[in-house]
């Protein structure tokens, strides 16, 4: 399978971790989800980060900074149709995980959230907590502002990869 539209951000054009080899691009094919490859120990893994897109790349590299071992990132590469058989496989394979996160940078209310939620849902059944790590509700896709936008991301982080879940993030 191919995927017929692929975006993203300038910035991840060079960065230094988005990149394929040359096996993978002519031997490869498309994964629906990404598994995490520096979970060492599943069985310690105690929250599972799902997301999409280059907010990966900022929790991968600050869960290596702060040297966090029982947090696993996946990444969603198809939204639709959600890969709910996909994403139900790879959350088996962290027994203790009681904590399931989907993190974006967009706010609530534009990124992927309200649309895959419910099938996050179907998914976890009652064995997950499942919460959103992610900017609040917003008539703007961003802030404007150069300071709050690193604040706001570093944030988002922080909730994704440490936070005990609140209330306030939890599925609605």
């Amino acid at each position: 399978r191919k995927p017929l539209i692929v975006m993203t951000p300038k910035s991840l054009l060079r960065h230094k971790m988005a990149v394929s080899s040359l096996d993978d691009l002519v031997n490869g094919k498309f994964h629906l989800v990404i598994p995490d490859l520096t979970a060492k120990n599943a069985k310690k893994v105690k929250r599972v980060v799902f997301c999409a897109g280059k907010v990966y790349y900022d929790l991968v590299e600050e869960a290596a900074k702060r040297e966090i071992s029982d947090v696993a990132i996946l990444r969603v590469e198809q939204l639709y149709p959600f890969p709910r058989t996909e994403v139900k496989a790879e959350l088996d394979k962290y027994p203790a995980a009681k904590e399931v996160i989907w993190c974006q940078e967009e706010p609530m209310n534009q990124g992927a959230w309200y649309q895959i939620k419910h099938h996050f849902q179907a998914v976890v059944a009652d064995r997950h907590t499942v919460a959103y790590a992610g900017r609040p509700r917003s008539p703007a896709p961003a802030c404007g502002h150069l300071g709050r936008h690193l604040a706001e991301q570093a944030a988002l982080v922080e909730l994704a990869l440490v936070s005990p879940i609140s209330s306030d993030y939890a599925l609605e």
